[in-house]
């Protein structure tokens, strides 16, 4: 049975990710390339698959795409048929998911001090294939950090969407107020205008008035005084 390293450094990774390549470019399969890594490695074929299509692929997709195209061309200019070749690498063991969490995610508190009671398990003897307290605990701590910061995300989502309700309520409160100030403008337009014609039409009326009314007449006496005369 082959024996586990701590964990998959850079190194490994892009060792994982040419040989991939390469093989598809040569026609082989992507089962023969886990199985290469896995023997220079001293990791099972499946512990190669699965950080490949965990970790890995998704950095070299295009490269992955170009892989192909050559592999097909290769092949049209050999004069092969160009069938297109599967694999789904064989389901992880349980000690394989740990090590891609520790990649991928950040220790929390929890697990810090777990670690400190439990033996850890970064010694410098290899691993063995068989589970241990710490992979669990790695395992089930990683799950919960990860329901930490969903439950967070969540609580988050539900506060904006609160105060968005908050912002759109205001906003219909202040379109109710402009309304009414357009309609008060309009109430207070309309007693202007009335009020001018008021104004007008007395204007016209003390001006007839005005014109309609007889002069009156004077005369002189003896003495040089005027006297008024009757209307």
């Amino acid at each position: 049975m082959k024996e586990r390293q701590d964990a998959w450094s850079e190194e490994d990774d892009l060792l994982l990710a040419e040989t991939v390549l390469r093989h598809v470019r040569e026609g082989s399969t992507q089962l023969n390339a886990f199985e290469e890594v896995g023997d220079k490695l001293n990791r099972t074929s499946a512990a190669c698959g699965f950080r490949w299509n965990a970790v890995v692929r998704h950095n070299y997709e295009k490269a992955l795409q170009l892989a192909k195209k050559q592999r097909k061309q290769r092949q049209r200019a050999l004069g092969q048929p160009t069938k297109k070749l599967l694999y789904t690498p064989p389901e992880p063991t349980l000690e394989d998911i740990p090590f891609v969490l520790e990649q991928n995610t950040s220790p929390s508190p929890m697990a810090e001090m777990a670690q400190e009671t439990v033996p850890t398990m970064t010694s410098s003897k290899p691993r063995s294939n068989s589970m241990t307290v710490e992979d669990v605990i790695a395992f089930l701590q990683s799950i919960k950090h990860s329901n930490v910061r969903q439950s967070a995300l969540e609580r988050e989502n539900e506060r904006l969407a609160k105060e968005n309700e908050e912002f759109a309520r205001k906003n219909e409160e202040l379109e109710k107020r402009i309304q009414k100030l357009r309609e008060e403008q309009d109430t207070v337009q309309e007693d202007y205008e009335t009020l001018m014609k008021i104004m007008n039409r007395a204007r016209k009326l003390v001006l007839f008035d005005e014109d309609e009314r007889v002069p009156s007449k004077f005369m002189m006496d003896r003495n040089g005084n005027l006297e008024k005369l009757a209307e």
